[in-house]
């Protein structure tokens, strides 16, 4: 006791405590949150023409572009296989444009048209439509996205 030392007796679940209970589960609670969310912002993009990964690419891009493929796999975090026929879609709607490296044939380029750019005066609305429509206060929100950031962080 002299030390400044307190100790915490550690309490027991109660008896009926179930670790499999669907609505304990982190996974859950994750899932159904982003279901909802990207469920939210569909409704938001659908005036756009762009589906839910599609928009996610296009702010990569806008963000800067041109960029390669790889560069954009590593930032949605999404593997090539599904990144090519996406980006296939964009590029029939005359939004993006591939092109291959001049100094790397390997890497693929994807760059934005003059239509690709244009959508971006358009999607400026969807992050405020999006905010306006969760139950949360925008401080709370703020915190949400940045303690979801550094759990990203640590499992990355």
């Amino acid at each position: 006791m002299g030390d400044g030392v307190v100790e915490v007796e550690e309490a027991s679940p109660p008896p009926d405590f179930n670790p499999l209970q669907l609505d304990l589960q982190l996974c859950f609670t994750l899932y159904s949150a982003s279901n909802l969310v990207t469920r939210l912002y569909r409704q938001l993009l659908e005036p756009l023409g762009l589906t839910y990964s599609q928009y996610l690419a296009m702010l990569v891009l806008w963000e800067r572009a041109p960029q390669t493929m790889g560069d954009i796999s590593r930032r949605l975090r999404l593997d090539s296989g599904t990144l090519a026929p996406l980006f296939g879609r964009l590029e029939s709607r005359g939004l993006v444009r591939r092109t291959r490296d001049a100094d790397d044939e390997r890497r693929v380029l994807v760059d934005l048209t003059p239509e690709g750019e244009a959508l971006r005066t358009r999607a400026m609305a969807v992050p405020a439509g999006a905010y306006g429509q969760l139950p949360l206060p925008h401080e709370d929100l703020v915190r949400l996205k940045t303690d979801l950031q550094r759990l990203v962080d640590g499992l990355s």
